[in-house]
This record gives C-alpha cells, structure tokens and sequence, in this order.
C-alpha cells in the first residue's frame, strides 16, 4: 500500500483539502502512506536529522568555494536546493568537535615516561627533617672536596653546580612530602639552602564555602562543590604522577569539547549582532546578519574538519611514505590561508561595500570576535574544571 485511502476523489485525508500535489496545501500531510519498510524509516529519520540528501551536494562545494554565494541565494529566495544555514552549522559543529577530541585523545601527551619528579638521593626520604639533614650532609662532601689541597678550578665550578642541583632535588622532595620551600639569600658559591614557608597550595586542600548573601542556599552549595570539583582538578593537573595529569588532562579536554557547541551557539548570534551594530545604516534585519554568520560559522567548522582530517591522515600515512607528507603540509596550509581571505570575500559580496571600509570593518569585526572566541574558550575551560 503505496497510499493513504482517499477521502472524496483527490482529497486530503486529514482535512478534506482538494489536492494538488503529492503534499496538502493547508495542513502538509503527505499523501503516501506510513506503512513502509523498515529502511524507509531509517531514511526518514536520517533525511530529519541530518538532511542526507541531495541538499549536502548542493551546499557543501559553494560553501567553501563560493564566499557569499548561499547566503546571497538565501537571501534571493533561492533556499530549497540547499541546507538550511542553523541545521547547516548545527551540524557541522557538532561533527567537527566530535572529530577534534577523538584527533586529540590520540595524541601524546608528552609526560615525562617515569611520571615521577627527579628527587634524586631524596627520593626514599620520608620526613622533611631526614631531607634537610641528608642535604647538609651532601653539601658538607662536596665542600670538602671543592677546598681540598690541589683541586683544579673547574672542578671547583663543577662542585658548585652539583650543590645547586642537590637543592633542587632538595626542595622538590620537600614538596611532595607537603613543604613548601623557598630557597634563602645564596652563599659566595650561588647555593642556598631551603627554608620552610607557608604552603602556598593550602587553599588547594581547603574546602570551598561560597556564600553570598542574595543567592538562595542552594545556590551557594553548587558554587561550593562546583569550587571543590575545580580544586581537585587542579590538584590532579599539579601531581607529580604522570597518569595523574594525564587523566586530569583528558578530563579538562574532554569537558572542554564538551561545552564548546553551547559555547558556538552563544557566539553566532553575538557576531551577528556586532555585524548589525558596524553595518547600521546598511538598514538590513538583523536575521540577515544571523544568516551571513551562520554560513561563515559553517565555513570555519567544515575548515577545521579538513584540517583535522587531514592530519589525522598524515599521521596515518607518513610512517610508511614520507614522501606523502609534504603535499599533505601544503593543503593545511592552504585551508588556513584561504579561510581569512574567504571571510574577506564574503563581507565585500554580501554587504557590497567598498574596499576600504569592507577591509576596515573585517580587521575590526576580526579583531573584537577573536576576544570574544577567547573569553568564551576560558569561561568554557573553567566550566570544565569544576565539573
């Protein structure tokens, strides 16, 4: 059963509208049936989801070769050919930082293999009093030896270098047993020695209690415990154990990718307005704005995705032709050329300015969203700490 029964000749079986195609007029019900095969359903929820049709044909190739050109068919009224400028973004977005984070667990995070600080002699110390004294003991050898009858003058240059190294293993075991120290006023020779001073990292270990007064208490323990999570990550990210950091690392990265689509989606119609706010007496609604920064969002997104592709490739294929890596560092290089000389084209064919104050407004529209992109990146950082 191919359609749904008719109700009077050519009449829409929801409402009774005479028909005139395969959709209503009035209500848009289509007229073929709901009882289909089960890959009938998965095509539907794909074309709803993703829109995998000829669309993404249609609108992918102009997009990143065409600066300006789907926004300006948009805005003529040419739209059912092509990809809808949110879903369009929405979706690259998602894909590219879905892309970026699986690229970036994959990388190493150089951490130093033996995941421990270089203590040295101190390393099998358990107390800072047994640091202190083993110190004194090494620097008292090496004295010795730097005043003994016939040593050359290198070797007494070479002693003094040993004593600044034995401080510094000094001091980095007294750090992990939970001493601050600091190093005092050097002798004639540059060493110190270390003094005990108040823990800078006590606010660390400290329980966070945020109250201020116009917030309703649970609000204030949120805060609290969202300040507790940041410390403790904080904690993890400062340990001396390599798998420490690395997980505190992939936590951070991974929370971070995490946010960064709402982050995107505060950050479009922001730039729309700024775009409003240089383009005022163009007298243009401000949803066209919108439109021409969805499409450049689009842009960047499906640039970053090629990026990131190709370099996952060149990591891929390098290894076993070498000679695959060099054209691979030209077509990254290109895509990060043409994108800013892309953006540039767009704003001179949409608003069809000069260009004097098209390359003016694009330096400053440029320079402002780029401190808007890193406020947003931090805040979204910051978030990802505490949670």
């Amino acid at each position: 059963m191919k359609q749904l029964s008719k109700i009077d000749g050519d009449h829409c079986a929801n409402c009774s509208t005479l028909l005139q195609g395969s959709y209503c007029h009035v209500c848009g019900q289509s007229v073929h049936s709901v009882l289909k095969p089960v890959h009938g359903l998965l095509e539907d929820t794909l074309d709803m989801v993703f829109n995998f049709d000829g669309r993404v044909v249609h609108t992918l190739p102009p997009l990143f070769t065409k600066p300006g050109f789907l926004t300006l068919e948009y805005f003529a009224g040419r739209r059912t050919r092509y990809l809808t400028p949110f879903r369009l973004m929405f979706t690259l977005c998602l894909l590219t930082f879905f892309v970026c984070q699986l690229a970036f667990n994959n990388v190493d995070l150089n951490i130093a293999s033996d995941g421990k600080a270089d203590t040295g002699a101190f390393a099998a110390l358990q107390t800072p009093a047994a640091v202190k004294q083993q110190l004194q003991k090494n620097l008292a050898d090496l004295d010795r030896t730097a005043n003994s009858s016939g040593v050359p003058a290198v070797a007494k240059e070479a002693t003094n270098v040993g004593k600044r190294e034995l401080q510094k293993q000094a001091s980095r075991r007294l750090a992990e047993l939970g001493v601050s120290t600091a190093l005092a006023a050097p002798d004639e020779n540059g060493v110190g020695t270390p003094v005990s001073a108040a823990n800078p990292k006590d606010w660390l270990n400290r329980s966070s209690h945020v109250d201020i007064a116009w917030l309703p208490d649970f609000a204030n323990s949120s805060l609290s415990h969202s300040a507790d999570r940041f410390k403790a990550n904080l904690r993890a990210f400062n340990a001396d154990s390599g798998t420490s950091r690395r997980d505190a690392i992939q936590h951070m990265v991974a929370g971070t990718f995490a946010l960064l689509p709402q982050t995107m989606f505060v950050l479009v119609p922001v730039f729309a307005a700024l775009l409003k706010l240089l383009y005022l007496f163009r007298r243009r609604l401000y949803m066209e704005h919108l439109i021409v920064a969805l499409h450049s969002h689009a842009f960047l997104f499906f640039s970053l995705l090629l990026g990131v592709l190709l370099e996952v490739l060149s990591r891929a294929i390098t290894p076993h032709a070498a000679w695959a890596g060099q054209p691979i560092s030209w077509l990254q290089a290109s895509l990060w050329v043409w994108a800013p000389i892309y953006l540039l084209l767009m704003q001179k064919r949409v608003y069809q300015q000069g260009w004097p104050m098209t390359v003016f407004k694009y330096l400053f529209t440029g320079w402002s969203y780029l401190w808007l992109l890193m406020t947003a990146l931090g805040f979204a950082l910051l978030l990802a700490m505490a949670n």
